[in-house]
C-alpha cells in the first residue's frame, strides 16, 4: 500500500474509532504528571494524542479552567482549533509549582502500539510556553515508565 493510502486508511480508522466509541474497545488510562518547582502561577497543561507524523488527533485532558489562556498551549491549540467540543468535559484546575496531577481518561485500544504519542504542552502566566513539553510513545511497553519533561513537567507516566 502506498504511504499516502496508509496514512488515509489510518486516519479513517482513527476517525471511525473516535466517532463510534460504543463499537470500539477502550480502556481507562491514568495520566500522572509531576511538575518542576518554579516560581509563579499554576501551570496550564494540555494532554493530547498525535499520530506517527505528529498530527493532532484527540484531546485527553486540559488543566486550567480559563480558556482564554489555552492559546498559550500552542501545539495543542493549533491542532484542536481551540474548539470547545475538543475540551468540554475534559478540563480541570491548573497545577501548582512542584505539585502533581493524576487523571484517568478513556483511550481506544486501537491507538496503543500503533505509532501514536501522548504529548503534553505546558504554559505558565507571564512565563514561557513549552509545546511538546513531554512526548511519550503510546505503547503497552511504555506504560508505567516515566518520561521526562523539558519545561515545567518534571516527569509524566501513563498506566493502563
Amino acid at each position: 500500500m502506498k504511504p499516502v493510502l496508509k496514512t488515509l486508511a489510518a486516519s479513517l480508522f482513527l476517525a471511525g474509532a473516535m466517532a463510534a466509541p460504543g463499537l470500539v474497545q477502550a480502556r481507562p488510562v491514568t495520566l500522572t504528571t509531576q511538575l518542576q518547582s518554579y516560581g509563579g502561577n499554576g501551570a496550564y497543561l494540555a494532554f493530547y494524542v498525535t499520530d506517527a507524523s505528529g498530527q493532532y488527533k484527540k484531546t485527553l485532558w486540559v488543566s486550567g479552567k480559563k480558556s482564554k489562556y489555552y492559546k498559550h498551549l500552542r501545539d495543542w491549540a493549533r491542532g484542536s482549533g481551540l474548539r470547545a467540543s475538543e475540551f468540554d468535559g475534559v478540563s480541570g484546575a491548573s497545577v501548582g509549582s512542584g505539585k502533581s496531577l493524576k487523571v484517568t481518561v478513556e483511550l481506544a485500544d486501537a491507538l496503543i502500539d500503533a505509532g501514536y504519542e501522548i504529548r503534553v504542552d505546558s504554559a505558565v502566566e507571564d512565563q514561557r510556553e513549552n509545546p511538546a513539553d513531554v512526548r511519550a510513545p503510546l505503547t503497552k511497553q511504555g506504560a508505567g515508565k516515566p518520561a521526562p519533561g523539558r519545561g515545567y513537567v518534571k516527569s509524566f507516566t501513563y498506566d493502563m
